[in-house]
């Protein structure tokens, strides 16, 4: 499969022309014969991608104290938990500031009140915060954030995640991408055989088949 994924990006990048931002590129899935009603059968991973996302992501973190201190050391942007109450009852403001970050982090006192507040906007964006006990350092679990993609399909039978950044090479992205498609055929009964399609392409680009085999 990777001379045929790698193949799929080159096709992606060649003929998506030149933006005036770093594009990303993307891996799409429709899967098939698998029942999405049932939970335990939907995709939620989260894969190391081992050539990295080649783009900075934004990671904020609902704490106070000391451990905001650590966080803002550490390049996260802090949200006071004080203000959690009032942002999940400005439902435009908190769409707003979900899709402002890449990942969110939280104390773990803070963790049932972001919950209460926010869980409707933060849960099928699949960004609910991850909870950070007082002995971990913040920075270094932004670290390992900064290399993952998060693949989710939900209810539905196609999904995607990026791979990577149009400035990485094509070596690069072609490692990452199939990170990402051995853990979800890895998570499907029958493997490639469960997918419908596979597609890659920049984030305004055309989309390139990828020949599935399996």
């Amino acid at each position: 499969m990777r001379g045929n994924i790698q193949s799929a990006i080159q096709q992606a990048i060649d003929g998506a022309p030149e933006r005036g931002f770093v594009e990303s590129v993307e891996m799409a899935f429709t899967i098939r014969d698998v029942d999405l009603k049932i939970p335990t059968n939907r995709i939620q991973e989260e894969i190391r991608l081992p050539s990295g996302r080649g783009k900075p992501i934004r990671i904020a973190m609902f704490a106070g104290g000391e451990m905001a201190t650590k966080a803002r050391a550490a390049g996260i942007d802090v949200i006071d938990p004080s203000t959690i109450e009032d942002l999940g009852g400005n439902r435009q403001k908190a769409r707003k500031t979900a899709g402002q970050y890449d990942f969110f982090l939280s104390e773990i006192p803070h963790m049932g009140t972001v919950g209460r507040h926010l869980g409707a906007v933060l849960g099928p964006r699949g960004k609910m915060p991850r909870p950070v006990p007082p002995t971990l350092e913040p920075g270094n679990i932004a670290t390992g954030l900064k290399d993952t993609a998060i693949v989710r399909s939900r209810d539905r039978v196609t999904f995607h995640t990026a791979v990577g950044s149009r400035e990485q090479g094509i070596d690069d992205l072609t490692s990452n991408a199939v990170a990402v498609w051995e853990r979800v055929t890895g998570k499907l009964e029958r493997g490639a055989g469960n997918i419908r399609s596979c597609y890659v392409k920049t984030s305004m680009g055309p989309s390139v088949k990828v020949e599935v085999i399996g």
